[in-house]
């Protein structure tokens, strides 16, 4: 590590700041445009893992999984142009997503910007909406300076994406500059008035409900908020793709507020008389379209805790606004005790636990594989700290639905609902947890945005399951087509390749089911493989989701 004494490039500068805030993977497709940064790695090969991939897409949004798997800024290198746009998407991920990013894009040299050079883009412009902040690095000198900050804005308040561009020229530049020190995101903490005034305001509840989400959550802090439901007895329900966030096989979870949500907990929540939400932004999918709650004043009582005093009272007027960070919030939240021996809500609690049992169990499902059999074979099987990834599409709602998460960060899904998610994810998760299981979830379509991406996880031995749900068709687009156009089927009907064939070609173990009771004796020779596993599901074009079906919408 340089001490600030002799002669650094751009690209040792980089590197050694990278080092000093202790990232020990990136994530990139090479560029010519920053050779110096590589270059700079190599030098460290031992300590920073550089995985390759094949496009940024793939690159950026493993980056942006690691990001949520660890809590620290995923790194990506991307070259300019046409890298930097593919990487856009993961951006746009990790900003509705709350995810620590930071994304480097390399750029035309100083002396041609300003020309549209060669693949030149002004990144402030490009990202300058969905990024938390984006700047380029004119003077390798303050290297150090943008480097600090990109780490402390990508994970204080509500963490997010950050993009910096890197002129080349600047990179092969030698000058002298301090390092500095390793960085400490900064933290909020509630307020004793604010504990002792949300104590106060469950006290005078009769239907209290918890909701769960957003992102800088760690295992201390929902073991803390479980301990702190378990105490008051309150029910927990999570936002959109935040299941993980409490056990779901506790006694006070009630289910997961999203798309194909229970409409028994739908009504709940419009019937509670407080919602306590922590963490979530309480977002279009988590609230049915903003149905669930009024806007700008809810209904019920509603107490808001976020980290990000941007978020409160951005859509919804609280009675009570807390701005602190998650563990600090749920460590203040454990210790409190219930002014009341037995709280008043406790057939409410367990009313709601009921209706989300009974909504676990898979319903019949036309074709001869049934995904929520084969969901819930995984779910009485797997390990608890298994990972499950997924994409966006409607063969997602019998993973959300039929899954129970035990742990933070074990469901690795998109909340900004984009496709392609799953593959990238998957990899990322066993770069950062080898030694877990991890299975993807993909929809026909949705696995080849990054199918490609099969290429990294054989390149570098890891062995992720992958379950290819083909239908044949964009299963959530023919939904909301068969609704609004009924019969006129255009646009949405997908030929697919052999997906058996193609993992197979890259060197990764593959089978074909065709039935459920096929399934359990192939994912287990998928999973004894040792490497890299495809298994695609043939499934029924009937059905749309866990309780539409093509007939039902056309009236039979």
């Amino acid at each position: 590590m340089s001490g600030g004494n002799g002669l650094r490039t751009g690209g040792q500068l980089l590197v050694d700041a990278l080092r000093l805030h202790g990232a020990d993977t990136a994530y990139c497709v090479p560029g010519e445009s920053f050779l110096a940064v590589l270059d700079a790695l190599y030098e460290v090969r031992d300590e920073i893992k550089l995985i390759v991939c094949r496009q940024e897409g793939g690159a950026a949004h493993m980056a942006e999984a690691h990001g949520k798997l660890t809590g620290k800024p995923g790194i990506c290198f991307v070259t300019r142009g046409p890298g930097s746009t593919n990487a856009s998407i993961a951006v746009h991920t990790a900003r509705q997503d709350s995810t620590p990013l930071i994304v480097f894009v390399g750029q035309v040299g100083r002396d041609c910007m300003g020309r549209e050079a060669w693949q030149e883009i002004d990144y402030r412009h490009m990202f300058g909406h969905i990024a938390k902040w984006v700047e380029q690095i004119d003077d390798p000198r303050r290297i150090p300076e943008f480097i600090s900050r990109a780490f402390h804005v990508a994970t204080s308040g509500r963490p997010g994406p950050v993009v910096l561009a890197l002129p080349e020229d600047m990179l092969v530049e030698s000058v002298e500059a301090a390092p500095g020190r390793t960085f400490h995101a900064p933290r909020s903490a509630p307020a004793l008035a604010d504990m002792l005034a949300l104590a106060a305001a469950l006290e005078s509840a009769e239907r209290p409900l918890v909701m769960l989400g957003g992102g800088g959550w760690t295992k201390e802090a929902s073991d803390d908020i479980a301990r702190f439901a378990a105490t008051f007895d309150l029910p927990v329900a999570c936002a959109f793709r935040r299941q993980d966030l409490m056990d779901n096989r506790h006694a006070n979870y009630v289910g997961e507020a999203g798309l194909g949500m229970n409409p028994k907990l739908a009504a709940r929540i419009k019937a509670a008389d407080l919602i306590l939400s922590v963490g979530a932004r309480l977002g279009e999918t988590t609230t049915n379209g903003y149905s669930l709650l009024d806007v700008p004043c809810p209904a019920q009582r509603f107490l808001h805790v976020h980290p990000d005093p941007n978020e409160l009272g951005r859509v919804y007027q609280a009675e009570l606004s807390i701005v602190s960070a998650m563990g600090d919030f749920a460590r203040a939240a454990a210790a409190l005790t219930p002014g009341r021996k037995i709280p008043a809500w406790g057939e409410w609690t367990k009313a709601g636990r009921s209706d989300y049992l009974e909504f676990l169990k898979p319903e019949p499902m036309d074709g001869s594989v049934n995904l929520g059999e084969v969901v819930k074979h995984l779910n009485d099987t797997l390990p608890a700290d298994s990972i499950i990834t997924n994409g966006a599409g409607n063969y997602t709602l019998w993973v959300q639905r039929h899954y129970q998460y035990r742990g933070v960060r074990t469901q690795m899904a998109p909340t900004s609902g984009t496709m392609g998610y799953g593959v990238p994810a998957a990899i990322a998760s066993k770069v950062v947890y080898p030694g877990k299981t991890v299975v993807c979830f993909a929809g026909d379509g949705c696995f080849l945005m990054n199918g490609q991406e099969l290429a990294t996880a054989v390149q570098y031995g890891l062995d992720p399951v992958f379950i290819v749900v083909n239908n044949g068709m964009y299963g959530s687009i023919r939904m909301h087509q068969e609704r609004h156009y009924p019969r006129r089927v255009h646009g949405t009907d997908l030929v697919n390749p052999d997906f058996v064939g193609l993992a197979k070609s890259y060197g990764a173990h593959a089978e074909l089911v065709e039935r459920t009771e096929d399934f359990a004796p192939a994912f287990e020779r998928a999973r004894a493989s040792g490497r890299a596993a495809l298994l695609e599901l043939r499934v029924s074009q009937e059905a749309l989701s866990p309780r539409l079906t093509i007939s039902g919408l056309r009236g039979g």
